[in-house]
């Protein structure tokens, strides 16, 4: 089985559920509160292995009980623990999640901790782990600088390179030309291009003006109206999963789409079948509470 290397963090979600989601300077009266395992990068990984891919997650973690939850989280979801780093100087990470529980939205303030300090030289040390990958997956919760190295160094050496740009943040536009996938929301595209995107059209121009800065494959979500896929040889809308339930909690939908993504590409899926793949699994995780504890199994998957 191909392996997948993905870099990025991991923090427990505080996670704050009530009628609304708090506007500046408001309080209100929530209805529950649940802790549980998060972060993009982390969130990723657990929803490729539970997909059915052989993963290595790149991240650092204080040798504490948030710590713990993560290995814990990682072994029973069939995560690689090897290039774990475990700091016993630093503290994990943490993030409050506003959630609507009438919609499923959501507002997250996250506290990266002992990921903030990955750097450059952590990741010459899984070089080997990298090298035996066939897909490498970053975001940006990483610093910045340990993010493009991550990712040029991937390149170089043969990966298929995923950069789901979220949280938005300015990169320099050299970069691109290490991207194989860029997967934005809509809402990430238009900060990238500087525009808002309010119809199909501007979606397929969002399109084209990425792949002309270098990208090779554009993948826009689109959150309940599913997603949009361009290159240069072909364009299509991909509709969202029928769902068996309703929406509950959309938390973590992007990385559950990102991950499979990457099991996908490790599988030889062409570029149809792998969206249609990673808007199943997507889909599915909406439908249940929290962010890593929503990724469906493969056997889930495939029974839906």
């Amino acid at each position: 089985m191909s392996q997948i290397s993905i870099l990025g963090i991991f923090v427990a979600d505080i996670c704050f559920f009530g009628k609304d989601i708090p506007v500046r300077g408001q309080t209100i009266l929530g209805n529950n509160c649940v802790i549980g395992p998060g972060g993009k990068g982390s969130n990723q990984a657990v929803a490729a292995a539970r997909s059915g891919g052989n993963v290595n997650f790149i991240t650092k973690i204080g040798k504490d009980t948030y710590g713990d939850m993560a290995l814990s989280l990682y072994k029973d979801s069939g995560v690689n623990l090897d290039s774990v780093i475990v700091d016993k100087t630093l503290s994990t990470g943490v993030a409050g999640i506003f959630i609507d529980e009438s919609t499923g939205d959501n507002s997250i303030n996250v506290v990266p901790g002992a990921a903030a300090h990955l750097t450059p030289e952590d990741i010459d040390k899984q070089f080997e782990i990298i090298k035996k990958s066939k897909v490498y997956l970053t975001q940006l919760e990483v610093p910045l600088e340990t993010t493009l190295y991550g990712l040029k160094k991937a390149k170089d050496f043969g990966c298929l390179t995923i950069l789901n740009p979220a949280p938005a943040a300015k990169i320099p536009e050299k970069v691109f030309n290490s991207i194989d996938f860029f997967t934005p929301n809509e809402t990430e595209a238009g900060f990238y291009l500087n525009k808002i995107l309010s119809d199909n059209n501007d979606i397929k121009d969002a399109g084209k003006e990425f792949l002309s800065k270098g990208i090779k494959n554009i993948i826009i979500t689109l959150g309940s109206k599913g997603s949009y896929f361009a290159n240069k040889d072909e364009s299509f809308f991909l509709e969202p999963l029928k769902l068996k339930s309703e929406v509950i909690d959309t938390t973590g939908a992007g990385d559950a789409f990102n991950g499979a993504l990457s099991v996908a590409l490790a599988n030889n899926f062409n570029y149809n079948s792998s969206l249609q793949f990673a808007t199943k699994v997507a889909g599915i995780s909406t439908t249940r509470l929290g962010a890593a504890k929503s990724m469906p199994t493969q056997k889930e998957i495939e029974e839906y």
